[in-house]
């Protein structure tokens, strides 16, 4: 089995079309693990270890569930709580898309959020997946303080709604 790839599938299926194998999510994200291994053709122990060794945490299983921690394209209500934002968060992107990004501000585009880092390696990872990466920095805080709604998903990608120009700088490389 490749791991990478079975994820990738996973996600796919888990954030954006549970429905190309036959599957529906209940109302916060969650399938039946069973189903799940029975549409994808996977043993429990391929699919523990392509959750256990994702290393963005991408997966989370609570029983005989399971579902996508965050990034999803299709309706979801993950019930992450409001959570108060560090100072500064972080997201990654690529040169192509600065222009658009410093015009209209961070958009959630076909996702339900904004998804931001909590450190700048981890956003530079995030925007070197398709080019040059160029790192945002986001004031978090004042952006809650002006009234934004933050969250934490499982596995520690903070989520908004958007976020205005205003609030973002270029970090230099």
């Amino acid at each position: 089995m490749d791991v990478v790839r079975t994820s990738k599938r996973l996600s796919f299926v888990l954030r954006h079309r549970p429905d190309s194998v036959g599957l529906v999510l209940d109302p916060a994200g969650w399938v039946d693990v069973d189903q799940l291994l029975a549409a994808l053709r996977l043993t429990r122990e391929q699919l523990e270890r392509v959750v256990a060794t994702n290393d963005k945490r991408r997966f989370e299983i609570a029983g005989d569930r399971i579902r996508a921690v965050q990034g999803h394209s299709v309706a979801v209500e993950l019930g992450y709580a409001p959570e108060r934002p560090p100072a500064q968060l972080f997201h990654g992107t690529v040169e192509r898309f600065l222009p658009a990004i410093l015009a209209e501000g961070l958009r959630p585009q076909r996702r339900h959020a904004v998804h931001l880092s909590p450190d700048v390696a981890t956003a530079r990872t995030v925007g070197a997946r398709r080019g040059r990466p160029v790192v945002l920095r986001v004031d978090a805080v004042r952006l809650a303080d002006d009234g934004a709604v933050f969250s934490r998903s499982a596995n520690g990608v903070w989520l908004v709604d958007a976020v205005p120009p205003s609030y973002l700088t270029v970090l230099d490389d």
